[in-house]
């Protein structure tokens, strides 16, 4: 039989093959974290009907090339260009993830580890943030010995809304200061007066109280020194705490050229002491206080804290809102202000990508030519990558580059089976000489 007859169905295979990807990327348009593939052709072996020959100056003859009929052609390779990004769509939810990186998120499933560029991850019952179709996100957990640090240890399932971090643990007020201006000739002030100050303070068990702060002058010879006292310490129903409380001074000094804070107890802060052990000394930092010209209008105020937004104490929280940083730390927003690092988005990379397999659910496993996986991980921000929240990345996949391969392939088709008729004529034409 002709060996034209076999190119041509080894043509018409092979460009079946580039339309059956084809197909498949234009049917993932819409994918999201799809990755096209490409296909590659190569020819085949070929029949050598005589070999190469090399000149002989013996006998005056030159050289000859082989004579080689080829055999047709095979797919050499089908590829998944998987280091680069799609474009991004918003969502704004909160679990949406995308990864500007030739990175992989790290999913697991049967205790085993699996990869993925698709980050539309969701929350499960237990807490776990998993994908779509129920595999457990990978990450590292927060260091049981410093809670403010991730511990980069073997990958773990993610549990982030457990339920010790539904809510945050209530925290007693051990710190206050007092900001603003006293204007010595407020009227306020005027018949033993006092400017009233409050604050909210905490105890142990997260209870709130008011505490009411007055502050008056000693007396209208000297101006530049007031008397602190505390006027009530109320519970939330307003009714006033049974056990005592006092103060560790209560003279409250400015200089009397400059205006500028001078001293409270004689230094810079007083201790507020409540005889219940539900309570913490609360110290009271007066040194950003000051005393001058201000229209006759006084603006001091007591505020929850320290200098630094510290010691302020808190009630018990409720988890609000999961925020996720750029570089993969999961952190709990609470209804009481505090946020909670909660762990941390691990993930994988390859020394060649492509060289992964894809098991289905857009997700890979590792193979002897992509290089293998630690087991570790590490940080997205290695190498300049990002994470960014509340967008998913889309497929990859060129609708008019696709096209244009389709109508390509298709002539390529047609010419192949145009090989397979026009041999066959000749077939026929052999058979008729014998009529």
């Amino acid at each position: 039989m002709m060996r034209s007859l076999y190119s041509g169905v080894a043509g018409l295979k092979t460009h079946q093959t580039r339309m059956d990807v084809i197909g498949n990327n234009i049917a993932n348009v819409n994918t999201v974290g799809f990755k096209g593939s490409n296909v590659q052709f190569m020819d085949v072996l070929y029949q050598t009907s005589q070999r190469a020959t090399g000149s002989n100056p013996a006998n005056g003859a030159g050289g000859t090339n082989a004579k080689q009929i080829g055999l047709g052609i095979t797919t050499a390779s089908i590829t998944k260009q998987l280091s680069g990004t799609g474009s991004a769509e918003t969502t704004n939810n909160p679990y949406d993830l995308m990864l500007n990186s030739d990175s992989f998120f790290i999913v697991s499933r049967g205790n085993m580890n699996y990869f993925t560029k698709v980050g539309a991850f969701q929350m499960d019952g237990a807490g776990y943030l998993v994908t779509g179709t129920g595999e457990l996100v990978m990450g590292w957990q927060v260091d049981p010995d410093d809670p403010t640090q991730i511990r980069k240890d073997t990958v773990s399932a993610l549990q982030v809304e457990s339920p010790e971090n539904q809510y945050s643990e209530p925290q007693a007020t051990t710190a206050a200061y007092v900001s603003g201006n006293i204007d010595k000739t407020d009227a306020v002030f005027e018949d033993g007066g006092a400017k009233i100050m409050n604050v909210t303070i905490y105890d142990e068990k997260g209870y709130g109280y008011n505490v009411k702060m007055n502050v008056r002058q000693n007396n209208t010879a000297d101006q530049n020194t007031y008397t602190v006292s505390i006027e009530s310490i109320t519970d939330s129903n307003n009714v006033p705490i049974t056990a005592g409380y006092q103060l560790s001074g209560d003279q409250l000094v400015f200089d009397p050229d400059t205006g500028a804070f001078q001293s409270i107890g004689g230094g810079d802060a007083i201790t507020l002491t409540i005889n219940d052990d539900a309570f913490k000394p609360i110290s009271i930092d007066f040194s950003t206080s000051t005393m001058y010209a201000t229209s006759a209008s006084s603006t001091i105020k007591l505020n929850k804290g320290d200098l630094k937004g510290l010691g302020g104490g808190r009630k018990v929280g409720k988890l609000d809102e999961v925020s996720i940083n750029t570089d993969g730390k999961i952190y709990g927003v609470y209804d009481n202000g505090e946020e909670k690092l909660l762990g941390q988005i691990a993930v994988a990379k390859f020394a060649n990508p492509a060289g992964l397999e894809a098991i289905g659910n857009s997700m890979y496993q590792t193979t002897q030519n992509s290089g293998d996986f630690d087991g570790i991980g590490q940080e997205v921000t290695e190498g300049g990558g990002t994470m960014s929240q509340g967008v998913i990345e889309m497929s990859d996949v060129d609708l008019s580059t696709e096209f244009t391969d389709m109508i390509v392939t298709q002539r390529g088709f047609q010419a192949n089976s145009r090989i397979i008729t026009t041999s066959d004529t000749m077939l026929e034409e052999l058979i008729n000489l014998k009529r």
